[in-house]
């Protein structure tokens, strides 16, 4: 009996990790595929559901598996992947992942939901997702993919969210019927025809940057064509008579035609009147509210340009800008940007009437903290020479600045112009700046250089957002440096003011003579009359790693100052401010990471723009040299290391009143 019962608890101890081992095998059959770099620590501990990425296990099994922003490489395996039949959520978005999206996939029969963005897929979309029927959301934007968008997806009764934009897809949008889609964009492929009736309840982002796509969404008509008369039917005297017809219809067509041109003439005239006087009334309003500007330019040097990193008070009142009227565009709007953004909960008068803080002044325009009377605060910015460029031409370059989204920038949600004013509004992140974290403040007594896991991982947010602008050809930041760097809600680095050159007056003064923004520029840029490039994107990059590694603002020109030996001078500073930082088991790596940044600083500021690295380059580079750090600091029993990431920003004082 005693052996029977052993025999039997041996069963009971033996089955259960055979059940559990079922997916951590084919995980690690996986891993072989999309992770030629080995990044991903998977194999460490007999518990799959502990790995890295695996959210979520039940009954042993992988039921969401989330590995984003890892750097992986390779391609996805169909055969392996439809073993991990249990799962509901899969994502490996903001990798490099290349190859088709395999057909296979169709045998994760319980997903849920799916997100592939923002890698390298190429072909075609498979039309095995149609037989994923509990599907919800499909989110496959930022790849390459080609081809047209499967028809059958319209048999996906359950779909909530289907994101296709930013690839190369041609063909005619599918007549998608489902009232439980609530969220959707095809914009800037290749598609063609009619938008589908169903799906005239988005709006203009879903589909723009289709040329050949009509609809009333996106203001192109599309060319209904009759049927061609019958070529059987003899030119007798009725077709005489239909001749005469036509003439005549297209005579008394002609007659009203011009007589309804007339009767609008009139009215847009009695309207003009009405509004120049109801915007005369409401200009004077605002204007009262407060004085031009208000406020003092922050003391610290430096931050002229920063969102966050600063400033004073406007004395409680509102934004006094004239809202202009008449001549090229008459009264401006507030214009939302953004497929979530058109649905924000207050109007310009709430925005006029938002208490102001300025922020900082600087070659672009000024910076405002706003805080409506519903608590709600942004970020204003208000340009200057606000007529350049011409009111269509900024709408075009603003509309395409508001359609890039990424985690490491900060979102444009609006702007507003008029014929004296150009605004934009951004989000408003109460964590500061690069600046601020950098070289602290006065009273904390100056700057010093972060620990070198910080420097890598703020390196990496940087590098992964300038990439994602890139993307965008012809687009630069074009104004990159610590105080347009600001810190998100988990600190991580966000880049703003992005795209914003093209509205630079170069006769101005200010931008020729500011010093805290000349040096950040690549030589060949200097001349404010020259476009910037994403080369020199490139070198103001490589500014911004010497800056973290030494604390020292660039108000010389460190190349010219230092030339070859910069990395000399970079290891003397550190050596003298973070002396006795560093434990001894920490000293080879911290100089092997040093080493690092300090290679990939010099080939960013190097003064021939065509030596200069791609930025994609320069991101390998960086998450190569930070998964090497993981790999050092998850064996090094030190915890608590001075300097590091997590402690910095712990240090850093966030403010009272968040943005809601």
């Amino acid at each position: 009996m005693a052996a029977a019962l052993l025999f039997f608890f041996f069963l009971l101890t033996t089955a259960f990790p055979i059940v559990r081992s079922q997916d951590a095998n084919t995980l690690l059959a996986l891993r072989s595929s999309i992770d030629p770099l080995s990044v991903l620590q998977w194999g460490r501990g007999n518990d799959v559901c502990q790995w890295e990425g695996v959210k979520e296990c039940l009954n042993g099994r992988v039921i969401k598996l989330v590995v984003e922003n890892m750097n992986l490489s390779g391609t996805l395996d169909g055969n392996i992947l439809n073993r991990l039949d249990q799962l509901r959520v899969l994502s490996f978005k903001q990798n490099s992942l290349s190859g088709q999206i395999p057909e296979e996939i169709s045998g994760l029969a319980n997903l849920k939901s799916l997100y592939l963005n923002n890698n390298r897929f190429s072909g075609r979309i498979p039309v095995s997702l149609s037989r994923l029927r509990r599907l919800k959301v499909v989110v496959l934007s930022n790849n390459i993919l080609s081809g047209q968008i499967p028809h059958s997806l319209v048999d996906l009764s359950r779909l909530y969210v289907l994101y296709l934009e930013n690839n190369r897809l041609i063909g005619d949008i599918p007549p998608f019927s489902q009232n439980s889609l609530r969220f959707f964009n095809v914009s800037n492929n290749a598609l063609s025809g009619e938008i589908p009736p169903m799906l005239r309840r988005f709006n203009e982002s879903s589909f723009i940057g289709n040329i050949d796509l009509c609809g009333e969404q996106i203001r192109t008509p599309c060319n209904n064509v009759g049927p061609s008369p019958s070529p059987l039917v003899p030119p007798t005297k009725k077709h005489q008579h239909n001749k005469k017809k036509k003439i005549l219809i297209i005579v008394l067509s002609v007659v009203g035609f011009s007589l309804l041109c007339i009767g609008l003439l009139l009215l847009i005239i009695c309207l003009r009147r009405k509004t120049s006087k109801e915007n005369e009334t409401r200009s004077s309003k605002v204007v009262a509210r407060g004085r031009e500007e208000g406020g003092t330019t922050p003391s610290d040097v430096g931050r002229d340009d920063g969102n966050n990193s600063g400033g004073s008070k406007n004395g409680g009142g509102g934004f006094s800008w004239n809202q202009g009227g008449g001549g090229e565009g008459g009264l401006g709007s507030l214009v939302f940007l953004g497929p979530g953004d058109r649905h924000m909960n207050y109007s310009l008068e709430d925005l006029l009437k938002a208490s102001a803080e300025t922020l900082g002044r600087g070659t672009i325009g000024s910076t405002y903290k706003a805080v409506m009377e519903s608590g709600y605060i942004v970020t204003v910015k208000r340009l200057k020479d606000a007529r350049y460029p011409r009111m269509e031409e900024f709408r075009r370059h603003i509309e395409i600045i508001g359609r890039l989204t990424h985690p490491n920038l900060v979102p444009l949600r609006a702007y507003f112009q008029a014929k004296e004013e150009r605004l934009l509004v951004y989000d408003y992140f109460p964590n500061g700046s690069l600046f601020s974290l950098v070289h602290g403040s006065r009273a904390s007594g100056g700057s010093k250089p972060l620990h070198w896991t910080s420097c890598l991982k703020i390196a990496e947010d940087l590098a992964t957002g300038l990439v994602y602008i890139h993307q965008n050809p012809g687009l630069t930041h074009g104004n990159l440096k610590s105080t347009n760097i600001l810190l998100g809600s988990d600190f991580e680095s966000c880049l703003t003011d992005y795209g914003l050159t093209p509205f630079r007056n170069p006769d101005s003064l200010e931008e020729s003579s500011s010093a805290s923004s000349l040096f950040y520029r690549a030589p060949e840029c200097r001349d404010v009359r020259k476009p910037i490039t994403q080369p020199a994107d490139v070198y103001s990059y490589g500014v911004l790693l010497l800056e973290l590694l030494t604390g020292k603002t660039p108000f010389q020109d460190l190349v010219q100052e230092h030339g070859s030996d910069i990395p000399r001078w970079v290891r003397s500073v550190r050596e003298e401010e973070t002396a006795d930082q560093s434990s001894s088991n920490e000293e080879s790596a911290s100089e092997e990471k040093l080493s690092a940044l300090l290679n990939i600083a010099m080939a960013c500021v190097s003064l021939a723009p065509e030596t200069r690295p791609m930025m994609r380059d320069v991101l390998r580079m960086i998450r190569e040299a930070r998964a090497e750090a993981t790999q050092v600091l998850s064996s090094n029993s030190s915890d608590h290391s001075p300097g590091r990431w997590s402690d910095t920003v712990q240090s850093l004082p966030r403010e009272e009143h968040l943005s809601i």
